[in-house]
């Protein structure tokens, strides 16, 4: 199985639609599944300083975009023979949601200001789990600013992350 070529061809589709490749997994148990997340693209627009600022788009995924990602990505994995093993598995596209899995350094800019939880690998300042708003990425870490009787920013490097997801507020 070559998750690499897969995602690749998920990504080809995705932009043709407009869209981008969150995450693909692939998961083996009673069934086999393919899962491929996808979103809508940021958009970047000249901001004040010269520079360019992150404009959310509709942040929405629809049924119907799944359902064209799933019938174009489901003929090239068939036509390229991407799914090795026996016959049959079970292809889904999704959103992300709204507690969305945080992996590249390109997610931890895009929400800044947002709420999130981090859990990391090995301890940084005394502690293995973060939850606050998301304050940029630089050097190779992640940047958050942390809540209490003390408010504080830690930099958390991205490869000692273990899991990292937005929360959802309302």
């Amino acid at each position: 199985m070559n998750l690499e070529r897969i995602r690749a061809a998920a990504e080809r589709v995705a932009r043709s639609e407009g869209l981008e490749v969150v995450d693909v997994e692939w998961k083996v148990g009673k069934q086999r599944f393919l899962r491929v997340y996808i979103d809508r693209v940021p958009q970047r627009n000249p901001a004040p300083n010269g520079g360019t600022a992150l404009v959310e788009a509709d942040p929405k995924i629809s049924h119907a975009d799944c359902e064209r990602v799933s019938q174009q990505l489901s003929v090239i994995l068939d036509v390229e023979e991407l799914i090795d093993g026996p016959a049959g598995y079970i292809l889904e596209i999704s959103s992300p949601g709204l507690d969305r899995a945080l992996k590249k350094p390109g997610d931890f800019e895009r929400f800044v200001g947002r709420l999130a939880k981090i859990s990391t690998s090995e301890p940084i300042a005394d502690a293995k789990f973060f939850e606050g708003r998301l304050a940029g990425f630089a050097d190779g870490k992640v940047r958050m600013e942390l809540k209490g009787k003390e408010p504080r920013v830690v930099e958390i490097p991205l490869e000692g992350i273990r899991k990292a997801n937005l929360v959802v507020e309302f």
